[in-house]
C-alpha cells in the first residue's frame, strides 16, 4: 500500500516538473531527471517510451507513452509493473500552496506482478537490501494528498508466493479510485476476473490515512459474482488484517466463489446448500485468520438455521464450532430419497441407488450442537431433536441426546463414516415408538399397528443406500405391546385351514411379540419370535432380506380351543415373497409331515412300553416258579438275581451241613 502511495507521487512529481518547466527545459530531459530520481529511490529502473506530452486543458498535466517499471533483482518473472501509457493532472495552485491535490490519474493496460521469494523478501518493498534509499521517515512519506479520481482500463494483477505455491491473478482489471480527502473518505470500484469468473467489488472507507497505515477503521464492501452477493458493513485494517462487522451474504449454489477461489464446487446434498447458501449476521475476523458469527441467521435451500459458530483455521483443517437451531428441517437427501409413499417402500423395485456424496465431511473438523422442531431425513421422520455431532478427518459422529419420533424417544449413536468410502452405524435404542407410521415411512408397510420398545447395532458400507441396505450386519431385540397385524387373520386361517384369510378387512389382534434377530450381508435371521394373542399364539423363525426386500417366515401359530390355552388346531404359515408381494400359504406338508413323526414317535413309545411290560410280566412268572420249586423269595429292596444266588448258597451251605453231620455219624 505504501508503494503504491509512493509511487503515485513519484509520478505525481513527474508531471509538476514537466509541467513547471514547459516553456524553460524540453520535457523529455524533465522527464529524464524525475526518472533518476525514481530509480534512485526505489532501486528499480524506470522507462518511459515514446513523447512526453505536457497537457494544459481542462486540467494541468502530463501524458506518456508505454512505461515500464523493473522487478526486482531475485525475479525472473519480468518487469514488475508495465503500461500502454500514464495520464496525471494537478492542480498546479494547491501545490503552490504546499498542497498536493491530483486532479485524475488514467492507466493504460497496466500490467503489475507481484512476488514473495522463498526466503520472504517482497517485490514491492523498497530500501536497504532490496535497492534504492527508500526508508520509513525519508521526505515526502506521509504527505497528506487528495485525488480526484484515478482510473485503470484493461489492467491485469498477478501475486506469486514462491514458498506456498500460492497464486492469485486478476485481469480485465477496469476500477476508479477516489481519495476527496486525505484524512477523510475514499472510494475503490472495480471489476476484474479472477480463474475466468467475472467479479465486481466497491470499497468504501471512512478514514483513507488511517487505513494506509493499517489501522482499523470504517469499511464497507461489496462484492457481487455471479448469483452470489456479499455486503459487509463494520471495520476492518490489513495489517495485520483483521474485520468485525455485519454480513449479508446471498452466496447462490456457490458455483460461481468456488470458480472465483479456483477451487471444485462442494458436492453439497439438497437441503444443506446444493441449491443456495445465504448467511446474515454479525462477523469478526481476527489477526489469527479466526472467524466468528454471533446471531447468525443460515439459509441452505429450504432451510433457515440460527447459528452462533467459531471457525479456526489452525491445525491441519479447519475447526468449525457452532451451535445450531432450527424449526423444520428438511434433509431428505442424505438417505438418497423418500422412503415410503407412493413411488418408494414396499412398492418400490429396490432401494435408491443414486450415489451419497459425503466429501463435504473431509473439509474441515467440527463440534456442531443441533436442536429443530422436527428433521424429515427421507426415510424418517423426527419430532424435537437435540444431537451433537463432531467431525474428525471425514468421520461424522452423533450423539442423539433427544429425538422425539413415532411418538416415542430415540437415544444413542449414528456415525457417517466418509474415509474412504462410506459406511454407517449406529447404537440405538428406541421406547415406545408407534410402529405403522415409522414403517410407513422406512419402507411403506402399514400393516402392522402398535407400539414398540428396541434395540439395534448396526453396521453397513456402501455409496449408496442400496449398497448399505444389502451390506448391512448387527443385531437387536424387539417387543412390542398391545396392537394388530392387519391384512391376516391367523385363528380364522387355521380354523377353517384355509389360506384366504388375507386382505383388506382381515386382521390379527395380538397382545404382544417379542424377538431378538442378527444380521449379515443384508439378511436379518430371527428364529425366536413369540407372538400372544386372544385366540391364537405363535412361535416363529426366518429370514429377511433387507437389501434384496424379500422374506423367507415360517409361523407356527395355534388357535386356541380354550381360553386356558389348552387344545387348538396348529397349523404352519409360510410367509414368502417381496415386500411388495407378500406370499402366504399354510404348510399341509409340512404339518402332516409332523404328524407322521409324531405318530412315529408314539408307535414307537407304544411298542416300547408294550416290550417292556412283556418283560416284566415274564419275569414275574419266572420268579413265580422259582419261588415255587426252588423256594427263591426276594426280600424287600433285593433283586431277583441277587435272590437266586442268595438261595443257591444257602442251598449249598445246608447241603455241606448235613453231608458232615453224616460223617460224624450225628443224625
Amino acid at each position: 500500500m505504501r508503494f503504491l502511495i509512493r509511487s503515485l507521487l513519484a509520478l505525481c512529481l513527474l508531471a509538476f516538473l514537466v509541467i513547471a518547466a514547459v516553456f524553460l527545459i524540453p520535457a523529455e530531459k524533465v522527464a529524464g531527471v524525475a526518472t533518476q530520481r525514481f530509480e534512485q529511490i526505489t532501486g528499480r529502473n524506470l522507462t518511459i517510451s515514446g513523447a512526453v506530452r505536457p497537457t494544459f486543458w481542462p486540467t494541468l498535466g502530463v501524458k506518456t507513452g508505454p512505461i515500464t517499471i523493473a522487478n526486482a533483482s531475485w525475479s525472473d518473472a519480468g518487469p514488475m509493473i508495465t503500461a500502454n501509457g500514464l495520464e496525471i493532472g494537478v492542480d498546479m495552485s494547491a501545490l503552490w500552496g504546499g498542497a498536493v491535490r491530483i486532479t485524475g490519474i488514467r492507466a493504460d493496460s497496466p500490467r503489475i506482478i507481484l512476488e514473495r521469494a522463498r526466503d520472504g523478501r517482497e517485490n514491492w518493498v523498497f530500501g536497504g537490501s532490496n535497492g534504492g534509499t527508500a526508508a520509513a521517515g525519508m521526505a515526502g512519506e506521509g504527505t497528506p494528498f487528495t485525488l480526484d479520481i484515478a482510473e485503470i482500463s484493461d489492467g491485469a494483477l498477478s501475486f506469486t508466493d514462491h514458498g506456498t505455491g500460492q497464486r492469485v491473478a486478476l485481469t480485465a482489471v477496469d476500477a476508479t479510485v477516489s481519495i476527496p480527502s486525505f484524512t477523510g473518505p475514499a472510494q475503490v470500484e472495480m471489476t476484474a476476473q479472477m480463474n475466468g469468473q467475472a467479479f465486481a467489488a466497491d470499497l468504501r472507507l471512512a478514514e483513507f490515512a488511517g487505513f494506509l497505515e493499517g489501522k482499523l477503521g470504517g469499511v464497507d464492501v461489496t462484492l457481487t459474482t455471479g448469483g452470489a452477493r456479499v455486503v459487509f458493513a463494520g471495520r476492518g485494517g490489513w495489517n495485520p488484517v483483521a474485520a468485525a462487522g455485519d454480513v449479508t451474504a446471498d452466496l447462490g449454489d456457490l458455483s460461481a466463489l468456488s470458480r472465483l477461489a479456483g477451487i471444485a464446487r462442494p458436492a453439497l446434498p439438497d437441503g444443506l446448500g446444493a441449491k443456495s447458501v445465504s448467511v446474515a449476521g454479525n462477523i469478526t475476523l481476527t489477526d489469527k485468520a479466526s472467524l466468528h458469527l454471533r446471531g447468525g441467521m443460515v439459509a441452505l435451500d429450504g432451510n433457515r438455521l440460527t447459528v452462533e459458530a467459531d471457525l479456526t483455521t489452525a491445525g491441519a483443517r479447519p475447526k468449525l464450532s457452532a451451535q445450531v437451531g432450527a424449526g423444520a428441517l428438511n434433509l431428505a437427501a442424505l438417505s438418497g430419497g423418500e422412503g415410503g409413499g407412493a413411488g418408494g417402500g414396499v412398492k418400490a423395485e429396490g432401494w435408491p441407488t443414486d450415489q451419497i456424496d459425503v466429501s463435504a465431511l473431509g473439509l474441515m473438523d467440527a463440534a456442531v450442537a443441533v436442536s429443530a422442531d422436527q428433521i424429515d431425513l427421507g426415510v424418517a421422520k423426527l419430532g424435537p431433536t437435540r444431537i451433537m455431532a463432531t467431525v474428525d478427518r471425514a468421520r461424522a459422529v452423533f450423539e442423539l441426546r433427544q429425538i422425539a419420533a413415532y411418538q416415542g424417544n430415540v437415544t444413542g449413536q449414528f456415525v457417517v463414516n466418509g474415509r474412504g468410502g462410506l459406511s454407517v452405524g449406529g447404537d440405538l435404542r428406541l421406547a415406545g415408538l408407534a410402529i405403522q407410521p415409522l414403517l410407513t415411512d422406512l419402507g411403506g408397510y402399514d400393516r402392522l399397528i402398535g407400539t414398540t420398545d428396541m434395540t439395534l447395532k448396526f453396521l453397513g458400507v456402501g455409496n449408496s443406500v442400496d449398497a448399505i441396505m444389502r451390506s448391512l450386519s448387527g443385531s437387536g431385540q424387539v417387543a412390542f405391546g398391545k396392537g394388530e397385524l392387519r391384512g391376516l387373520d391367523i385363528a380364522g386361517m387355521l380354523r377353517n385351514l384355509d389360506p384366504s384369510y388375507v386382505g383388506e378387512g382381515q386382521k390379527t389382534i395380538f397382545d404382544g411379540i417379542t424377538a431378538s434377530f442378527t444380521m449379515d450381508g443384508g439378511v436379518l435371521q430371527n428364529d425366536d419370535l413369540s407372538l400372544k394373542a386372544p385366540y391364537v399364539t405363535a412361535t416363529g423363525a426366518g429370514k429377511v432380506g433387507l437389501g434384496a426386500r424379500t422374506i423367507d417366515y415360517r409361523l407356527r401359530p395355534t388357535a386356541l380351543a380354550s381360553t386356558d390355552g389348552s387344545g387348538g388346531v396348529m397349523v404352519p404359515l409360510l410367509v414368502t415373497g417381496t415386500w411388495a408381494n407378500p406370499r402366504f400359504r399354510l404348510d399341509l406338508e409340512s404339518l402332516a409331515k409332523e404328524r407322521l413323526e409324531e405318530q412315529a414317535k408314539e408307535l414307537e413309545a407304544r411298542a416300547k412300553a408294550e416290550a417292556k411290560a412283556a418283560e416284566a410280566q415274564a419275569k414275574a412268572q419266572l420268579e413265580a416258579k422259582a419261588k415255587e420249586e426252588l423256594g427263591i423269595e426276594r426280600a424287600e429292596g433285593e433283586s431277583f438275581e441277587d435272590a437266586a444266588r442268595r438261595r443257591a448258597q444257602e442251598a449249598l451251605e445246608d447241603e455241606a451241613a448235613r453231608a458232615l453231620r453224616n460223617l460224624l455219624g450225628q443224625p
